[in-house]
């Protein structure tokens, strides 16, 4: 079985298809996405509109849930971003009810029982808002509670920097085994797959990891894929509720 693992669109179509492109060279059996479909981009109903097309599973993020209600602890320029998201999730469409259907029904982790593998937007202990960033391996007490709750593995985005936490308190970029890794037998991992829309780790590409199983192995690589961000930054631009800032980033990666 090979898996794609996608997370944090966040409405950046340009980025989107050109990683589903991508995902098509990899000879996949399935795509997972691990959350925030909309907010910050131009276009969250196309993007809604391939996820719902393209993946077998998606969980809910931060940012789909702030959609749906009030947004909690956005910053300003994320909360304009929803708002307006809102609205434009709101205007007359043949698929308006079947978007907000789409976002109301995602689970916050996957699967319910407890696996091999958990799937979840922002951590095991809090599925949906907690971060883990690289430097929490200076916080032992935190990723112990993280690993307590996991079997083997636990995938999961929100900081839209990739890596790998290791139970011996180690956190590994993907430059740090070039971008391709199998797994040990034994030991439990933290996979943090990175952004298709919003990459923060300074490379502008988007980013989505793939997860094959060869009867005990398991082998995770990590794919970099370039996409039309002058477009991506035209299109915030133009919009008048959306930050320029939230287009600048994209060109930084950060």
């Amino acid at each position: 079985m090979k898996r794609a693992i996608i997370s944090d669109i966040h409405s950046n179509l340009e980025a989107l298809r050109a990683v589903l492109a991508d995902i098509e060279k990899q000879g996949v059996d399935e795509i997972f996405c691990l959350g925030d479909v909309v907010g910050y981009g131009a276009n969250p109903t196309e993007c809604i509109d391939l996820i719902m097309e393209k993946c077998k599973m998606c969980i809910l993020g931060n940012h789909d849930q702030g959609a749906l209600f009030d947004p909690d602890g956005f910053n300003g320029s994320a909360e304009k971003a929803i708002f307006w998201t809102r609205g434009e999730l709101d205007r007359p469409s043949p698929r308006r009810d079947d978007r907000w259907d789409f976002l109301n029904v995602r689970p916050r982790k996957f699967p319910n029982e407890p696996g091999e593998a958990v799937y979840v937007h922002g951590s095991p202990r809090n599925p949906l808002n907690e971060y883990l960033f690289p430097e929490d391996i200076f916080n032992p007490r935190k990723l112990e509670a993280q690993f307590r709750l996991v079997k083997r593995f636990s995938f999961q985005g929100h900081t839209h920097v990739p890596g790998v936490f290791t139970e011996d308190m180690k956190f590994y970029t993907p430059k740090d085994f070039d971008y391709e890794k199998e797994l040990p037998t034994e030991g439990k991992f933290l996979i943090n797959v990175g952004s298709v829309g919003q990459p923060r780790d300074f490379d502008c590409r988007a980013c989505y990891v793939t997860w094959q199983e060869i009867g005990d192995r398991r082998i995770l690589k990590y794919h970099r894929v370039e996409y039309d961000l002058n477009e991506t930054v035209r299109k915030i631009y133009e919009i008048r509720d959306l930050d320029n800032f939230l287009g600048d980033r994209l060109r930084e990666g950060r």
